[in-house]
């Protein structure tokens, strides 16, 4: 993701922020124009962009860090057009994208699929459905830059995308609430959104991730499998990459769950649980390439560069000076991928923390990836 500032100061800001914290100026993200911006409040709760502080004008003032990115300058002089908070923005503060003031749309385009949000009577879920909804709008955020289609199900009620955030409080003892996809509605199990509980869950189940970004954009994968690759005629390559789908799709993960993984697992998978079924090898290599284009893409923001010398002499060099959501070849992405990814994990050893991307990408898994990169260029008319 890139960076992003305050327009009224000209502070630097996270794309989840709704006030700047050095001069109080309340800020909304724009998702036509993927831009946060400074608002100010005017009659009947309609909202407009404040206008740029010079400060964002400086020389040398945070102008250079996103002159790397002139496709969306926060410089950019305020639209005058009239706005309105999300609803979910403005009633319950788990969100912090606006929708023009004459919309008949009181949601944003990242809340407007959800089908079923947590009961809000409960104590702290308003916390946890803030925490959900976070994860999503990143998500959200990589699906527009890379111009794919988000279908909706009020577009297509029978494949349109919807989420339902359920709790285990509001099902039969004998009805556990799994974290899945069916046919575009995304069910996420909230105790996801508790970090001791999802952490519990991550060791459980021998996982050396867990997330949930991580979970939107896996099973996000599944809902674009259904969209790009079986009904945009696209099987025949999916198969000589991934293998044959059609395998029973129950009995190999119980295969997986029973048996574990294959012994060369690593030699062909991005995870172990990729290794389980085509679609989850798919869902898997989706989900971290949107990790690596939208990490990339801040890498690139903040103009980090690395330089690492090898045994023979060489020197491993990473200057993502490029759009990864943009990009038509691959391998710029996963050339510098894999030195900064081997940078900032020695950085978080320093810190005695876990890799930040514990993971060993092998060829063929790098292949998956440069196919996903295709299909989703292709699909994007790209």
């Amino acid at each position: 993701m890139r960076t992003f500032a305050c327009q009224a100061c000209g502070q630097p800001v996270y794309f989840e922020n709704v006030v700047c914290n050095h001069c109080g100026a309340t800020l909304g993200f724009l998702p036509d124009e993927l831009r946060l911006t400074a608002v100010t409040e005017g009659p009947e709760g309609v909202w407009t962009q404040v206008p740029p502080s010079a400060k964002l004008h400086r020389p040398g003032f945070l102008t250079r860090l996103m002159s790397r990115r002139p496709e969306t300058p926060d410089a950019a002089q305020a639209d005058p057009r009239p706005l309105r908070k999300c609803a979910n923005y403005a009633e319950h503060n788990v969100c912090n994208w606006m929708v023009p003031a004459d919309s008949d749309e009181p949601l944003c385009p990242a809340c407007r699929p959800n089908r079923t949000i947590p009961n809000l009577d409960r104590p702290g879920y308003v916390e946890k459905w803030y925490r959900i909804e976070r994860g999503k709008r990143r998500t959200f955020y990589g699906l527009m830059r890379l111009g794919l289609p988000i279908i909706t199900r009020d577009q297509d009620p029978e494949h349109g995308l919807a989420f339902d955030f359920l709790s285990s409080q509001d099902a039969p003892p004998d009805q556990p609430i799994l974290t899945g996809h069916a046919n575009g509605l995304i069910t996420l199990n909230i105790d996801e959104a508790d970090p001791v509980k999802r952490e519990r869950m991550r060791v459980d189940m021998d996982e050396t991730y867990r997330t949930l970004v991580g979970h939107f954009r896996h099973e996000i994968g599944h809902y674009y499998w259904d969209l790009l690759i079986a009904q945009g005629g696209r099987l025949d390559g999916f198969r000589a990459l991934f293998g044959d789908e059609s395998q029973d799709y129950g009995e190999a993960l119980e295969d997986h769950y029973r048996n574990g993984p294959p012994p060369d697992w690593q030699d062909r998978f991005i995870t172990t649980y990729a290794s389980s079924h085509p679609w989850e090898d798919w869902a898997e290599t989706w989900a971290h390439y949107l990790h690596i284009t939208d990490t990339l893409e801040t890498a690139a923001h903040f103009g980090l560069e690395v330089a690492r010398r090898m045994p023979d002499g060489s020197v491993q060099e990473a200057d993502p000076e490029f759009d990864p959501y943009d990009i038509a070849d691959f391998r710029p992405i996963i050339d510098n991928w894999l030195p900064i990814t081997f940078a900032m994990n020695s950085l978080n050893r320093s810190m005695g923390q876990q890799d930040l991307y514990p993971f060993v990408l092998s060829q063929p898994a790098i292949d998956k990836l440069a196919y996903v990169h295709g299909v989703i260029r292709e699909a994007a008319g790209r």
